[in-house]
């Protein structure tokens, strides 16, 4: 279905006559320079946060431009303050140049009204940071600048969400009936191997299978950057070998359980038709007594090291095997947001791994998984709508249709952004951090972008594996910056 629906779009699009002022003209540039606009606009946002956790401000005390300071050990404060006041500059001339295609161009009414807003916002960010400068901190309501960053932010992607929505959406897109799946062969008219081995080799494999393993690296990333966070360079093996391996055996008996309850509804459905309990591969009580194996053995070793460690890796089974699976996701088109939280326990695991208690920064990065969750699965969901429908899940294209779901993906990755900027402020993590969230979270929107253009599985998966690319390098520079910088 959405390789059917991209030729029109791809051809309206191609045909087109330019609606905007030159050099922008067509309408895909006009969303190039809305992203690159937002994208610098957010770039801007992770290096105030950095100006302001190395207190660089304190070595540029006049506006717009900076003295040099007297003390040699000021230089780097001066050549961050510097970066913050170029990258103010230029972000101001993208925010300009898309005020003046907005204002030209043939854009909706409340397109232009969000980027002029967010216009008048910048004007007024730098004259707060302008008075920062020359008064010091104290004279400005605290987080002020930042807000007014965060301000801009959300009304240029806001901008660009309504934009794409109605330059390349359709009004009803929502699926009315799924095609049929094709019969697959009943599991008594399955041929099993002869060789013992061979059929210990293929049980072994289906146990392996219900644990779920594609989500354990990522999972166990979300764990191990908690507990850099906490612990930084004094982070010992033990804890690590410890929280990881309670952490996998929880995903395995989540995902056990998982297979278990949906085993009639996986049978409907294309992606999970091949379950190991969806072909009666293994008996549902074996998979009950595997789980439940899984779930003591996890809280086993998560005592080892605290009994918070413990309770929280128990809530995790519990919330995504019965909140999420018999809850959430056969009964509300929120499904993919609530369940968010489900990845984002590992990040609170980590840190109380570490310290026996949840602290803030535990919860922002905790935030930053749950936010990121709805703007990742959301293009499986897109990939998948006619499987899903199937199995009755109500899943956001289903029942909203994509138009609709590609513009809340673009909705969430801005959350998520502005989510890693307040895990920025919150902690010490630097230029790594910051360049790699720029980098991936600027590849990961320009694939949601192209996704409103190109409309097909392939674009969807794209924007997917985008995401999943953004998370992990996002995970591996906080352990890297708080373990190693």
């Amino acid at each position: 279905m959405l390789n059917s629906r991209s030729r029109t779009f791809q051809t309206r699009i191609a045909v087109a006559t330019e609606s905007f002022p030159r050099p922008i003209g067509t309408r895909r540039r006009f969303s190039a320079l809305l992203a690159a606009t937002g994208l610098g606009v957010y770039l801007l946002l992770i290096i105030g946060a950095t100006t302001s956790l190395t207190d660089a401000a304190a070595a540029c005390t006049t506006w717009p431009t900076c003295h040099a300071p007297t003390d040699p050990l000021n230089q780097t404060q001066l050549a961050i303050a510097w970066g913050h006041r170029l990258a103010a500059v230029i972000v101001g001339l993208l925010v300009a140049a898309t005020v003046v295609a907005a204002v030209l161009g043939d854009v909706s009414r409340r397109v232009r009204g969000a980027i002029l807003a967010g216009g008048v916002l910048y004007v007024v960010q730098v004259g707060v940071g302008a008075a920062t400068a020359v008064f010091g901190p104290a004279a400005i309501t605290p987080g002020l600048h930042l807000g007014l960053g965060v301000a801009v932010f959300t009304a240029v992607v806001l901008a660009l969400a309504w934009d794409l929505e109605s330059s390349t959406g359709q009004a009803d897109d929502a699926i009315d009936s799924p095609e049929p799946l094709e019969e697959t062969p009943a599991a008594a008219d399955r041929t099993l191997p002869s060789s013992g081995l061979a059929r210990v080799r293929l049980t072994a494999y289906a146990y392996f299978k219900m644990m779920k393993p594609r989500l354990m690296w990522l999972l166990c990333l979300v764990a191990a950057a908690g507990m850099a966070l906490a612990a930084g360079p004094a982070l010992d093996a033990a804890t690590i070998v410890a929280t990881l391996g309670g952490g996998v055996l929880a995903i395995g008996a989540s995902g056990t359980f998982n297979h278990v309850l949906e085993r009639d509804v996986d049978q409907k459905m294309s992606r999970t038709a091949d379950r190991p309990l969806a072909n009666d591969l293994i008996p549902v009580n074996h998979a009950l007594v595997f789980g439940g194996l899984l779930t003591v053995a996890s809280l086993g070793v998560f005592l080892t090291i605290n009994a918070l460690a413990a309770a929280l890796g128990l809530a995790a089974i519990m919330f995504y095997s019965v909140v999420y699976t018999l809850l959430l996701k056969p009964n509300t088109v929120q499904n993919t947001v609530l369940g968010g939280l489900a990845g984002a326990l590992p990040a609170l695991i980590g840190w109380a791994a570490v310290t026996n208690e949840i602290g803030l920064p535990a919860l922002a990065l905790a935030g930053v998984i749950f936010l990121w969750t709805p703007a990742h699965f959301y293009n499986l969901a897109l990939a998948y709508k006619d499987d899903y429908a199937r199995g009755g899940f109500p899943m956001m294209p289903v029942v909203r249709g994509e138009t609709e779901t590609r513009k809340h993906i673009v909705y969430y990755i801005a959350a998520t952004l502005v989510s890693t900027v307040v895990l920025a402020w919150l902690t010490d993590l630097g230029a790594l951090y910051a360049a790699t969230v720029a980098i991936f979270g600027g590849l990961f929107l320009w694939a949601a972008i192209v996704l409103h253009f190109e409309q097909t599985e392939r674009a969807a998966f794209r924007s997917f594996h985008a995401s999943n690319a953004f998370l992990g390098a996002v995970l591996v520079a906080i352990v890297v910056d708080a373990l190693v910088l």
